[in-house]
């Protein structure tokens, strides 16, 4: 029987929810001390982008160069988290238009060269989303038009070495989708902000791919922005163990009770097996 267990702040202060895999907690990934340095083994996350984005508890339109120093913070404290041949999977805009012109992952992944992280590649997320575009600058004109790619990346870096040499070495991928998802275009629908009841979700899709491509079974997985917890959905459907870091409370109960309705699910799996 899969266990669950409630927690409050009172019980233990920064704790939110635990189980077997999952742990969920209400805390600031900049002041926490929770995670210990050098026993992470992959990040998948996708932080605020700055878009103006209303969330519960985050400003989500701050200047670009404090949303730069932002992303230099947290960024830093995750590398610090991981072990010496851990991943990271970011998935962030490629540019952006709202509010003038921005190069965000050329910014951000240098960024993240500064601090020490290395680069390995670059996945282009094609979320089909092309029938959204609203705007084209000058229309049919070249005075001044906007050229928009309908896509967002996923930068996937590491902290020393690329070979993967910690963990139970059990991979859990097969043939077909280590030869899709390795090719670097990935077609698949984003989420539904009504259907999850966030701001900003993105699909279970996402981080169950870079889980079973970038981790063995058992390995631990940080989200520092969970949100409305889809990292820690895919964690729980792979056998990995996650951790979910949310300053928003609103947020920990949505992903606590996504994880509940999954583990439910599970387990009528596992008793009918």
């Amino acid at each position: 029987m899969l266990k669950t267990q409630t927690c409050t702040k009172d019980f233990h202060q920064e704790l939110f929810y635990t189980s077997d895999l999952i742990s969920i907690y209400n805390t600031d990934i900049l002041k926490t001390g929770i995670i210990e340095d050098g026993s992470i083994d992959l990040i998948v996350t996708s932080p605020p982008y700055n878009l103006d984005i209303k969330y519960n508890s985050h400003d989500d339109k701050t200047s670009y160069n404090d949303y730069l120093l932002f992303t230099e913070e947290w960024l830093d404290r995750c590398y610090g988290t991981l072990k010496d041949d851990g991943r990271f999977c970011l998935n962030i805009p490629l540019d952006k238009n709202k509010g003038g012109q921005q190069s965000i992952c050329a910014d951000i992944t240098t960024i993240a060269k500064k601090i020490g992280f290395k680069y390995h590649s670059t996945i282009i997320w094609n979320e089909g989303n092309i029938s959204r575009r609203t705007a084209w600058g000058s229309w049919l004109s070249a005075s001044a038009p906007y050229v928009i790619a309908p896509v967002e990346v996923i930068v996937i870096l590491y902290k020393k070495e690329w070979k993967k040499r910690s963990g139970s070495r059990i991979s859990d991928i097969t043939k077909q989708d280590f030869m899709d998802w390795t090719n670097g275009v990935w077609n698949f629908s984003g989420e539904s902000k009504k259907r999850i009841g966030h701001p900003a979700p993105f699909p279970v899709e996402l981080p169950r791919r870079c889980i079973k491509l970038f981790t063995y079974v058992g390995d631990r997985v940080l989200d520092p922005f969970a949100g409305s917890g889809s990292t820690l959905l895919a964690c729980l459907e792979t056998g990995r163990v996650g951790i979910g870091v949310e300053i928003d409370e609103g947020y920990c109960e949505l992903s606590k009770n996504r994880i509940l309705n999954e583990t439910k699910k599970i387990q009528i799996k596992i008793d009918n097996e």
